[in-house]
């Protein structure tokens, strides 16, 4: 006789649960999470030609390219007035979910058309982010909304809007906020983790002096949110902050990343943000990071005029030039961190086997991945870790990393050839040193790691056994008996 099984607590309860073909869980404890804004009519123009002239399988070969640059979530928006938003919203989730790598993460169903937001929720799998509603129209018309949002399982994102206007102000986004969390909460019923607030991210430094404190308020809201509306998270448009310096590619990104890491410390849990348009806060000039600190906090009224000086004094090909130059001729230790931190693949082949070559300094294969190539995964997990770098720049980290040591691995294995000449016959297994089974749970496919402790492993004689990503754990521990493992990893 066995007692019923009892269910384990309801992780919905404490945490914001999502999902496409995979969960994505989120808590007090997990990194920003970065919402891919490329798949967008209004935002992109590239993703709206293929729309409009109906390529969708092209537009969806962007959305593939967010999953894969580290969006975690997809936003998707259909508004554009040469469109039927319905159909073409119907039509793109529909091909989403046929393409794994696309379908697997949550997806954002942004409109400001309702019935468009319907169409996509009657499409998408899993549970997904509805963007948006808010009271602009009254509280009537929120809570109908709202509980039809319920019915179809999804998280929403509610707008610092109401029947007066667009909130500007700390105190008018904090009494929008929780005004609308207290109809959600007590009236719909809805769950609190699953309520997301965009308390506008408006644009900064336009020459108007009643927008430079935009950023001060929307900060000071983050804490206000965290502090007394339970369960809540904060979401933002972050294109919109840099939005006066259009063109200007290198002063948007350095606002970007200042943005973000005060806001994140404030309480910001995820963004729309595209990945290419953020840089390595510690990386940013000083100079540069100094005008940017003092334009978000309002500190100086001239910081306006100093950030367009710095963009034409510093053009896009003039920099990119220089900035080559100077890490180029660094030494070869110095390049491969710098490629790491950069996410920089044009070069690190050849680094990777200058420093090969240096038999003084690397006598071994293994000596090049322990020294310079893991000196600079380091920094970018330290980076990582302090909010100063995101995952769409890891990723790209990781990339470089696996090409470096993708170039290592014939020659370690020659040296581990070599090295096992002349040992006595017998069982295979007694050539190694143990024998291990590596691999990355189900539902983790970041397998950068994994591959690394692999080739460190074989290059120490270990027999390295790899089931790849996402391996369910029955097979983890029948390839461990079947291979007589002495580790599981």
């Amino acid at each position: 006789d066995f007692k019923p099984r009892v269910p384990g607590a309801d992780i919905r309860k404490e945490k914001l649960v999502l999902s496409g073909l995979e969960p994505l869980i989120y808590d007090e404890n997990s990194n920003f999470l970065n919402i891919g804004e490329r798949c967008n009519v209004a935002g992109s123009r590239k993703f709206a030609k293929h729309i409009i002239n109906g390529e969708f399988e092209e537009a969806l070969a962007i959305a593939r390219a967010q999953v894969e640059n580290g969006g975690q979530v997809i936003d998707i928006n259909m508004d554009e007035g040469m469109l039927d938003g319905v159909a073409a919203m119907t039509r793109f989730l529909n091909l989403i979910s046929t393409e794994p790598d696309v379908a697997k993460v949550p997806l954002m169903v942004d409109s400001s058309n309702f019935a468009v937001v319907e169409a996509g929720l009657k499409c998408a799998q899993g549970k997904c982010i509805v963007n948006s509603i808010s009271l602009k129209e009254g509280e009537e018309d929120f809570i109908k909304k709202a509980r039809l949002i319920k019915r179809y399982g999804a998280a929403m994102v509610v707008m610092a809007f109401d029947e007066v206007g667009q909130a500007v102000e700390c105190a008018h986004k904090f009494q929008v906020c929780e005004r609308s969390y207290r109809l959600l909460v007590d009236k719909v019923g809805f769950n609190a983790n699953d309520i997301i607030f965009d308390p506008n991210i408006l644009t900064i430094c336009t020459g108007m002096e009643e927008h430079n404190n935009y950023g001060v308020e929307f900060i000071n809201v983050c804490s206000e949110i965290k502090a007394k509306l339970p369960g809540a998270k904060i979401s933002g448009g972050v294109s919109n902050l840099s939005f006066s310096f259009r063109g200007k590619e290198v002063i948007r990104q350095a606002m970007h990343s200042v943005f973000l890491y005060h806001a994140i410390k404030a309480g910001m849990d995820m963004g729309i943000v595209n990945p290419g348009f953020l840089t390595i806060y510690d990386e940013i000039p000083k100079d540069l990071l100094q005008i940017c600190e003092d334009a978000l906090w309002n500190r100086d009224p001239e910081a306006t005029e100093k950030l367009l000086e710095y963009a034409q004094s510093h053009g896009k090909d003039v920099t990119a030039k220089v900035e080559e130059e100077e890490w180029r001729s660094q030494p070869v230790r110095s390049r491969l961190k710098h490629a790491l931190v950069k996410g920089i693949t044009k070069f690190v082949v050849e680094d990777t086997e200058e420093a090969r070559l240096d038999k003084v300094s690397y006598p071994r294969p293994l000596n090049v991945i322990e020294g310079p190539l893991m000196d600079g995964m380091s920094v970018v997990g330290d980076l990582f870790g302090a909010g100063k770098m995101f995952l769409p720049q890891v990723i790209k980290s990781a990339r470089v990393m696996k090409k470096a040591v993708a170039h290592l691995i014939p020659f370690m294995e020659e040296e581990r050839l070599a090295n096992l000449q002349g040992a006595d016959a017998g069982d295979e297994n007694d050539m190694y040193n143990g024998t291990v089974v590596i691999a990355t749970v189900k539902g983790d496919v970041h397998d950068i790691g994994k591959n690394i402790v692999g080739v460190v492993l074989g290059c120490n004689n270990y027999r390295v056994v790899d089931l790849g990503v996402m391996t369910p754990c029955e097979k983890i521990i029948e390839a461990a008996i079947k291979e007589k493992a002495d580790i599981i990893g």
